[in-house]
């Protein structure tokens, strides 16, 4: 059983900058495409960006492209988000997630089998 735990998360000021990490145990973190996605109430959760196992591909939405970077350091089972730029509307709760389907899929929530609790982001403008 596969267990992702977020952190980072925390109440930034329009401009600044969080990196949430995510943690992982219980599978194989260095063969498993991660992602990143956030959600607000009253709304679908939706794709922040993703990596492939091997760190070679990345993929953002367009709201944060160029402001946020996604990284992994296998030999830690660690994922992390860098956020800068941030905005009032990045605000959410974030969540990691781990899927065994290709990269054409990465994008899409419902390829992903294994879910952390999320952490809050908070933009105050």
């Amino acid at each position: 059983q596969v267990q992702l735990v977020e952190s980072g998360g925390g109440l930034v000021q329009a401009g600044g900058s969080l990196r949430l990490s995510c943690s992982a145990s219980g599978g194989t973190f260095s063969r498993t495409a991660m992602g990143w996605f956030r959600q607000v109430p009253g709304k679908e959760r939706e794709f922040v960006s993703a990596l492939t196992w091997d760190g070679r591909g990345t993929y953002y939405s367009d709201s944060v492209k160029g402001r946020f970077t996604i990284s992994r350091d296998n030999a830690k089972n660690t994922l992390y988000l860098q956020m800068n730029s941030l905005k009032p509307e990045d605000t959410a709760v974030y969540y990691c997630a781990s899927t065994s389907a290709g990269r054409s899929y990465l994008e899409r929530r419902g390829f992903y089998e294994y879910w952390g609790q999320g952490t809050q982001v908070t933009v105050s403008s």
